[in-house]
């Protein structure tokens, strides 16, 4: 018998690999499960069945609730229909419907790819990006057909399936969209095949799975290519970074976030994950909104932020006559352009907690999260929401972040101090960065140069490893040498109780080379004037002297894309003078 430093030598030597073994090598026996979100669907329906997936307000104004098992099956009939007639690559114009979310998943596991666009953008941005996107049939809600009409004179053999939107509880499916859902369904039955002859749990998880499209405010937009396993990860990171898997009951995700805006920033896929209520809507209604907020249980919703409080979802609404401190705490995951701290203290005030994000339409949407920290309150409060205003963390499901030095050679990369004072460029890295640029291998070269995703956004990196966006690389202003962040003087700016939204360009100065010059709207019933404006923040403590505008234009709306990001463009444009 061996002694017993013998043994533990021996018992090491199993446990340690040696310089010579191919430890990276899978074993024959070890099989790789390939990745696919769409499995979340069928796996809830065999869980949970009966649980409520859907509650809808239909185009008639009807209420619609439909179980995981009806919305596994009219998915499976969709995919069955579409697999049927050999369509492929599938566009989808609709607000946000249960044939939206049925059409993501069916589209998937029938195999194919999707292709969501805005219904907000002209006709003929509609027409580019099916035509380039080189869709062969496309879902579309019966509110938006006429949208249509360019891209079918161009390709009249693309067909249309209408979806009606109506509820079916009133008598019969009706309308090309249910038909082909009933289609697929008895095609099904014939063959016998269920989900098991769909692309649920197989195919190549690096396949592409949708082209959502980004929304350029100066040239075309991009189609972005997500992969099967790059939106199970970003799904699940959702999960986690969300807290969708709710720990006091089912969570029920209120669809205030387009679907079509980066497949719903990978959110059908989450709350289905969860066996989570999706509560469709299809027009943003804040009085619809409130009363869901108070009857319905809402427990998490989306909302993007175009600027600091522009009037989006969180502004509106925290600002909606029905608005009011709800009972319970509702998580409200915020993104897009840096938040304010004071946005923050209204929505934590009505019990909505922001959960704050931070990604692009290449990043699946959120990559990034603000944690927020317990020792954070016992900080002025003031201070505690500018540190949940930061854009924090890399996700779970991602890699660490880094912010890199934007004076060096292209493909090099070198991080700035952790000192929250040198400004560079975010940088994305890990499972989930896009795959790549749709058709476009130059747009993707620049994208992922010197092995990073770039972002375009300038940010600080603080000691504790977060960071925090000042400003896009094209809107900071230089002033006699010194950074203005328009980001951080716009969050000033809307801390007056009269304004609504504020815009920030710079102005060419022959004295300091550019000055700011602020684009504002007032909110409704209150009236202000720019010097008005000037002299309260020359008086504001956490803004320096220098970044004030001496130029405050009050205008009646502001310029913004159909996803409704400010066109800076559009406001330097004005600053020269030059206004349609």
């Amino acid at each position: 018998m061996s002694s017993p430093p013998s043994r533990l030598k021996n018992i090491l030597g199993h446990l340690l690999s040696s310089s010579t073994a191919k430890v990276d090598e899978p074993r024959p026996d070890h099989h790789i499960h390939q990745l696919s979100p769409t499995f979340f669907l069928e796996r809830a329906a065999a869980i949970e069945p009966d649980a409520e997936a859907i509650f809808h307000v239909t185009a008639n104004g009807r209420t619609l609730r439909r179980s995981y098992i009806e919305f596994a099956d009219r998915a499976r009939g969709l995919a069955y229909y579409l697999k049927k007639h050999g369509f492929k690559r599938v566009g989808i114009l609709a607000p946000n419907t249960p044939a939206f979310l049925e059409s993501i998943f069916g589209i998937a596991a029938a195999g194919g790819v999707n292709v969501g666009v805005n219904y907000r953008l002209k006709p003929d941005d509609i027409t580019y990006i099916f035509s380039f996107a080189e869709v062969d049939s496309i879902i579309v809600d019966q509110e938006f057909v006429h949208l249509l009409d360019e891209f079918k004179e161009k390709h009249p053999q693309v067909p249309l399936i209408i979806d009606t939107d109506t509820d079916y509880t009133e008598g019969a499916l009706s309308g090309p969209f249910d038909d082909a859902v009933l289609e697929g369904l008895q095609y099904d039955q014939q063959h016998g095949q269920g989900w098991a002859g769909l692309h649920s749990q197989c195919g190549n998880e690096d396949d592409m799975l949708a082209i959502p499209f980004t929304s350029g405010t100066t040239s075309r937009p991009k189609g972005v290519v997500y992969t099967h396993r790059g939106a199970y990860l970003a799904a699940v990171g959702n999960v986690i970074e969300s807290g969708l898997n709710y720990h006091t009951g089912r969570c029920k995700y209120l669809w205030t976030l387009p679907m079509f805006h980066a497949v719903g920033w990978t959110f059908p896929w989450a709350v289905t994950a969860v066996r989570g209520t999706h509560v469709c809507l299809r027009k943003i209604d804040y009085p619809l909104i409130w009363k869901l907020l108070k009857e319905e249980g809402i427990t998490h919703f989306n909302a993007r932020v175009q600027l600091q409080a522009a009037p989006t979802v969180n502004t509106l609404l925290c600002s909606a006559n029905e608005a009011e401190k709800l009972p319970q705490e509702v998580r409200v995951t915020v993104a897009a352009s840096p938040p304010s701290a004071h946005l923050f203290e209204q929505m934590t005030n009505l019990n909505l907690f922001p959960v704050h994000v931070y990604g692009m339409t290449e990043t699946y949407g959120p990559i990034t999260k603000g944690y927020h920290m317990p020792s954070w309150e016992t900080l002025p409060t003031n201070e505690k929401y500018a540190k949940m205003a930061r854009q924090g963390h890399g996700f779970l499901t991602s890699l660490p972040i880094r912010i890199i030095k934007t004076d060096q050679p292209e493909g090099v990369l070198i991080d700035v101090a952790k000192d929250g004072k040198e400004i560079g460029e975010i940088v994305f890295f890990g499972n989930i960065c896009a795959k790549e640029y749709f058709k476009d291998a130059e747009a993707t070269k620049k994208l992922f140069d010197g092995g990073a995703l770039h972002s375009g956004d300038l940010a600080v990196w603080h000691p504790d490893g977060s960071a925090q966006i000042l400003d896009r690389a094209k809107d900071i202003i230089i002033s006699g040498g010194e950074n203005i962040s328009s980001v951080a003087l716009e969050g000033m700016l809307v801390q007056h109780p009269d304004l609504l939204e504020a815009a920030v360009v710079a102005v060419p100065d022959s004295h300091w080379g550019e000055r700011p010059k602020a684009y504002v709207t007032v909110k409704e019933g209150k009236s202000l004037k720019g010097e008005d404006l000037i002299s309260w923040a020359k008086h504001q403590s956490n803004i320096s002297k220098f970044m004030v505008p001496r130029e405050v234009e009050v205008v009646d709306e502001l310029p913004k894309t159909s996803t409704g990001k400010l066109k800076k463009n559009v406001l330097r444009e004005w600053a020269k003078g030059k206004r349609e």
